[in-house]
């Protein structure tokens, strides 16, 4: 019976080791046709200091004595925290998941699957992460002055639209995100998606965003013209 018991907790062990892996590996993708290695850029100057609360915690966050090459700095004071969860349906991911999504899911499938960064392209083009698209969230409402736009940000997602309704038969598995936890636009991105009727198994929700991914020091690239 012990043995039993214990399997699961073995299993879950080894997934969870996996995993975390990658932030050391990194994740190979194609991006616009080049190979992008995905990784942590911690820049050496950062190695030597250890998790010591003096050096980290202040009105700054970080005391002179950290280099600048391990310094980032963040505007704290916009926009409203979102929750955790979206729904009890819609599963909420973080970084590692967003690696292993790009490196078991969006690597082997483009076709099926998809990163999607919901923020306006003037924001996107600032830089985003490697392999995500662009389809901001407000180019998902349906509007006869922007018809082909609206039409092409379906088709991306696998989308299909039949007179008043829309065919989900190969809607891709997708992984939405903004500016961060406090970033409403791929919230809004989830709710209209929703309201079309898009399948929620298929929907996640990278709730940190650029932020997030940006504190961890995962690559960050700026997307071709």
């Amino acid at each position: 019976m012990k043995k039993i018991l214990l399997l699961p907790i073995i299993l879950n062990f080894a997934f969870t080791s996996e995993l975390t892996m990658l932030q050391l590996s990194g994740v190979k993708a194609q991006v616009e046709n080049e190979e992008v290695l995905i990784q942590r850029e911690i820049h050496s100057d950062c190695i030597k200091f250890a998790m010591e609360p003096e050096l980290f915690w202040g009105e700054d966050f970080a005391k002179k004595e950290v280099s600048n090459n391990c310094k980032k700095t963040f505007i704290t004071s916009k926009g409203m925290v979102q929750p955790i969860n979206y729904n009890d349906k819609v599963k909420t991911v973080g970084e590692l998941e967003v690696l292993e999504f790009i490196k078991t899911k969006y690597n082997k499938s483009v076709n099926n699957y998809a990163l999607v960064d919901t923020r306006p392209k003037s924001w996107y083009e600032t830089g985003t992460i490697p392999t995500a698209i662009n389809i901001p969230f407000d180019e998902l409402e349906e509007d006869e002055l922007f018809m082909d736009l609206y039409l092409e940000n379906l088709k991306k997602l696998g989308i299909k639209k039949q007179k008043d309704t829309y065919n989900f038969d190969n809607a891709k598995t997708i992984i939405v995100f903004c500016n961060g936890a406090w970033c409403k636009q791929s919230h809004a991105a989830l709710d209209r998606l929703i309201e079309m009727g898009y399948p929620q198994e298929k929907l996640f929700w990278y709730r940190g965003g650029i932020l997030s991914w940006n504190s961890m020091s995962f690559t960050i690239i700026k997307p071709k013209e």
